[in-house]
């Protein structure tokens, strides 16, 4: 077909608004060269950027991504996992170690390549592109013990379903048990990422015999909560108490007291995760796991005791 007939085809096409089929394409490629995330949720700033970037770095692919998310719940989770599954998916993107055993099993049965964001796992027999929770609460846990805190509570995550949130907390307990600091149930709340929510937690820590100098949270939605909560009850951070959070979100800077975190690199998982996919769809390749890097930023809200 000479060049001026494909122009004219091209023209025509563009005229006409003609959108090609992409399930006959589908069809006869074996590929609908789509992919399918499934997060936590995407209200909270963490996960937006990591979609974002994930999303760019699969566009310049060719390949587009299908969100979904479950706010924390794994049943829902799992019929996102079927729906994206039934619709064709070439690939699939979880958060997480923690899933229904049919989610695993689906994908598992359809050989759709699949890569598990946010941790790092290399014994998984899934590709992981994350960091380990657990050494990252244990790193900010000893920041507050080297510091000189002895009593010190825990605004955690709902840790059901979620081992990002439970992983937080053990590397918390891990670092002050290494140190011969004990932390009692009474110094440990759950509650949902949720600012009110914190805000009772830490009025609950408050209320305790020997209340906490410091306060390690499950990540900084948690230590804003904590943190609004001290002012109307006109405890000062960190003169009276240190908090800290988790993620480096990027209100944490901009915090009166600015907010001592855990950098998480959200953009920079986005795009690994993207590329980690991109090699096993082309390359049909083993497992890969990526260890990103994670940085303990010391701001405002941690300081030594006072009492």
């Amino acid at each position: 077909m000479g060049a001026d007939i494909v122009e004219k085809v091209r023209a025509s096409i563009k005229t006409l608004g003609y959108i090609p089929n992409g399930l006959a394409r589908a069809l006869a490629s074996k590929s609908t060269r789509t992919v399918g995330v499934v997060v936590p949720t995407i209200n909270g700033a963490i996960y937006s950027r990591m979609v974002t970037a994930l999303q760019q770095s699969l566009e310049q692919q060719g390949l587009v991504l299908f969100v979904a998310t479950h706010e924390y719940s794994l049943a829902r989770e799992l019929e996102s996992v079927r729906a994206l599954i039934e619709r064709g998916v070439d690939a699939m993107i979880l958060v997480g170690q923690t899933h229904k055993k049919d989610a695993f099993d689906q994908i598992r049965r359809k050989q759709i390549p699949l890569v598990l964001m946010c941790v790092y796992e290399p014994k998984s027999e899934w590709s992981t592109v994350g960091w380990s929770n657990k050494a990252g609460g244990t790193r900010i846990a000893d920041h507050l013990a080297q510091i000189g805190h002895r009593r010190i509570g825990i605004i955690g995550g709902i840790a059901s379903d979620n081992d990002r949130a439970r992983d937080r907390v053990e590397g918390f307990i891990s670092a002050f048990r290494q140190k011969n600091i004990e932390i009692h149930d009474d110094y440990i709340v759950e509650c949902r990422y949720d600012l009110a929510d914190s805000g009772r937690a830490l009025r609950q820590l408050m209320e305790n015999s020997s209340p906490p100098t410091a306060i390690l949270c499950g990540n900084d939605v948690l230590a804003t909560g904590a943190l609004l909560e001290c002012l109307r009850l006109k405890i000062r951070v960190p003169q009276d108490l240190s908090i800290t959070g988790y993620d480096d979100l990027d209100l944490a800077a901009h915090l009166v007291p600015s907010l001592t975190t855990l950098r998480i690199p959200a953009d920079e998982i986005g795009r690994l995760s993207a590329q980690t996919l991109i090699g096993l769809l082309e390359n049909n390749s083993k497992p890969r796991h990526v260890d990103v890097d994670v940085d303990l930023i010391l701001r405002e809200t941690s300081a030594p005791p006072s009492h």
